[in-house]
């Protein structure tokens, strides 16, 4: 399956090319050969896209680490700029590689990732980390973490799945030491 072109977009999908003024992305328009799912998976989407209840910041953490447990290189790149934008550094970004044992990390920060850890292996976040989540997170924001995470781990199927290519204003945006190789090269998780 590939990217449907616009011309050929089921015209249910009208909000969807309003809400992306005319441009979509490669990976909406791979979902637009499915117009239902599309279609119900939007507000999801837009939802999960601005954080819930989190922080921008902390929603970027979560789904950069998703990307890398799920070696989706589309998502990671695609959440670089919107990571950096968020204020990430990109030192940090790099780290989120390494995940939350990687030094230099806030409290705050390392139980997050280490909760996105726990999501992919343990499918539950535990109730040492939970306990110390909840005194940065409150209830509404911990299942946001947990929902935002699982948007993000079957967006990267569908992604993988197809071996979708990443937009090219997406790749222009990207710091130079943020390559694909690079990313392939030292995966963490």
């Amino acid at each position: 399956m590939r990217p449907l072109p616009l011309p050929e977009w089921d015209e249910s999908l009208e909000r969807v090319v309003d809400d992306m003024n005319g441009q979509p992305l490669n990976v909406h328009s791979l979902m637009a050969n499915h117009p239902d799912l599309l279609n119900a998976w939007w507000d999801y989407r837009n939802y999960s896209v601005a954080g819930g209840a989190l922080e921008q910041r902390d929603c970027e953490l979560v789904i950069l680490r998703v990307a890398v447990h799920m070696r989706s290189w589309y998502e990671w790149a695609s959440h670089v700029d919107r990571g950096l934008a968020a204020g990430i550094s990109e030192d940090e970004i790099e780290r989120v590689r390494k995940g939350p044992g990687a030094t230099d990390w806030s409290e705050r920060d390392a139980i997050l990732l280490e909760a996105v850890d726990e999501l992919v292996f343990e499918r539950a976040i535990s109730k040492s980390t939970l306990e110390i989540l909840s005194e940065y997170l409150d209830a509404r924001q911990v299942m946001d973490v947990i929902a935002i995470h699982g948007m993000y781990v079957t967006l990267a199927c569908i992604i993988n799945t197809w071996g979708l290519e990443l937009d090219d204003h997406i790749q222009a945006k990207l710091p130079e030491a943020c390559s694909e190789n690079a990313f392939n090269a030292e995966k963490g998780g």
